[in-house]
């Protein structure tokens, strides 16, 4: 992934409200793209508190408390009664079980 590029934030927000055409903020900041100036403007506007920024990501998501599943003596996987009824897994259904880059998927045969 590309390095970002550091730029002047007020300089920018002060260029876009004067109306410079969006070529000349390219030239004065070395961006190549469009794209790379909308995004370092919304960052500007960010920083400089126009505009609040977008809350989201993995981080900012609070993971909801989780019940340990255990393995039983005899290899048995032991899900929580509460767990088996909101996956809606009934007596005697049988899964397929594979390991991928996340963990392990179980699947509904």
């Amino acid at each position: 992934m590309p390095k970002k590029k550091a730029f002047d934030a007020k300089k920018l927000v002060k260029m876009v409200k004067d109306e410079t055409h969006q070529q000349e903020i390219m030239k004065a900041f070395g961006f190549k793209t469009a794209g790379q100036v909308k995004a370092a403007y919304l960052k500007a506007l960010v920083e400089s508190g126009e505009i609040p920024g977008i809350k989201g990501g993995r981080a900012s998501v609070k993971a909801a408390k989780v019940k340990p599943i255990s393995v039983g003596k005899r290899g048995s996987i032991i899900l929580p009664a509460d767990k088996v009824t909101e996956l809606g897994i009934g007596k005697g259904d049988k899964f397929s079980v594979r390991k991928t880059r996340a963990g392990i998927a179980l699947k509904k045969i």
